[in-house]
C-alpha cells in the first residue's frame, strides 16, 4: 500500500530554511557551481548549523508523539541540490535526529512545483524566488527571513511547547479587506468590514495549515484524556485589528470549526513587544516591514501574498 500523504500535515523544507547555509552560499557565489559541490562532498559529515526554521520543524516532527502509530505530520525535503551533493543535508537531518524520511533533489529546478504532488500544507525556504513562484502558483509558502544565529534561545530543552503565530489578512485569509483599507484607507476598511462582519472570509494561502494543526490540537485533547498526555501545540493570531472589525475574525474562525488559544487584536499598536513576549517558533506575516521591525522578537516568515506585495 502505497505511503498516504493526504491526511497528515505536510510541510515542505528547503535546506535553506532549515539550516544555515551562509558558508555553503559564500562558496557558490565566490567560486561557482563545482567548487560548491565539491565543499558539500568533502564536508559530507560534518553537519550545518541549525537554521531560522530548525526549532519550529524539531518541535512539529515532535507532535507525532501523540499518535506514534500512525503519525500526523510529515516533513518533506524540497531541494534544489542534486541527490549527490544533497547527501549533506540528509546527514545533518539525521545528525540531529530529525525524523525527516522523503525528500526531492532538483538539480536546481524550482521547487514550488512538487508542493502540490506532495500535498503540502506549507512550502518554508530562505529562497525569495521560489516561494515568490510558489505564491504565484497558488501554493502555501513563507520566505524565511533573518539570521539563523541565536536559534536556540527559541529552542530551549526545557520547554517542549510548539507556538505558532499568524497575521490574519494576506495569511489565513485573503487580502479583500486589506485592499479596502489600502483604496480607501482605515474609515473605507471600517465600513467594508461592517458591512460583512456575519460574512467569514475567503480562505488565504495558510488557511489549510491552520486546520491541519486544530486537528492535531484535537488529537492532543483527546490523548490528554484517554493516556494522560500532555499537549504541547499552541496557536495565536497577531493582528492589527481591533474592535469592531475583530468580529469578522471570530466570524470567519467559527466558519472553519477551529479555535486559536490566544488573540491579539492590535488596533495598530506595534506587534514586536507582544510577540518578544509571546514568544513562538514560528510567526508568519504577508507585510514585509512587519517581519523587518520583529528583529530577534521571533523567528519571521514572511508570506508574499496579495495586495502588499505586488511589484
Amino acid at each position: 500500500m502505497a505511503f498516504d500523504l493526504t491526511q497528515r500535515l505536510v510541510v515542505g523544507v528547503a535546506s535553506s530554511a532549515l539550516f544555515d547555509l551562509t558558508e555553503s552560499d559564500a562558496v557558490f557565489r565566490n567560486e561557482g557551481l563545482e567548487a560548491f559541490r565539491d565543499h558539500q562532498r568533502t564536508n559530507a559529515d560534518v553537519p550545518f548549523p541549525q537554521g531560522v526554521a530548525f526549532p519550529f520543524v524539531r518541535r512539529l516532527l515532535g507532535l507525532n508523539e501523540v499518535r506514534p502509530d500512525n503519525p500526523p505530520v510529515e516533513v518533506v525535503l524540497l531541494s534544489r541540490n542534486d541527490a549527490d551533493t544533497g547527501r549533506r543535508a540528509f546527514r545533518s537531518i539525521a545528525s540531529f535526529g530529525l525524523a525527516i524520511e522523503r525528500a526531492a533533489f532538483l538539480s536546481g529546478e524550482a521547487p514550488h512545483r512538487y508542493i502540490e504532488p506532495f500535498d503540502c500544507e506549507l512550502f518554508l525556504s530562505a529562497n525569495e524566488a521560489d516561494v515568490r513562484a510558489a505564491i504565484k502558483a497558488g501554493q502555501p509558502a513563507g520566505h524565511v527571513t533573518g539570521q539563523a544565529a541565536g536559534t536556540a534561545r527559541w529552542d530551549a530543552e526545557k520547554d517542549p511547547a510548539l507556538r505558532v503565530a499568524f497575521d490574519f489578512d494576506g495569511v489565513l485569509v485573503d487580502d479583500a479587506s486589506e485592499r479596502a483599507f489600502q483604496e480607501g484607507g482605515l474609515d473605507a476598511f471600517r465600513l467594508h468590514e461592517e458591512q460583512r462582519v456575519a460574512e467569514p472570509h475567503e480562505a488565504g494561502p495558510l488557511q489549510r495549515l491552520l486546520m491541519r494543526l486544530a486537528a492535531i490540537q484535537q488529537l492532543e485533547a483527546d490523548a490528554a484524556l484517554t493516556k494522560g498526555y500532555a499537549p504541547r501545540l499552541k496557536t495565536a493570531i497577531v493582528t492589527a485589528r481591533g474592535a469592531p472589525a475583530h468580529e469578522r475574525v471570530l466570524t470567519t474562525l467559527e466558519n472553519w470549526g477551529v479555535r486559536v488559544d490566544q488573540s491579539f487584536f492590535l488596533g495598530g499598536v506595534e506587534k514586536t513587544a507582544v510577540l518578544a513576549e509571546l514568544k513562538p517558533h514560528i510567526f508568519f506575516d504577508d507585510q514585509r516591514r512587519h517581519i523587518e521591525r520583529l528583529a530577534d522578537a521571533a523567528p519571521a516568515v514572511h508570506v508574499p501574498f496579495g495586495v502588499t506585495n505586488r511589484d
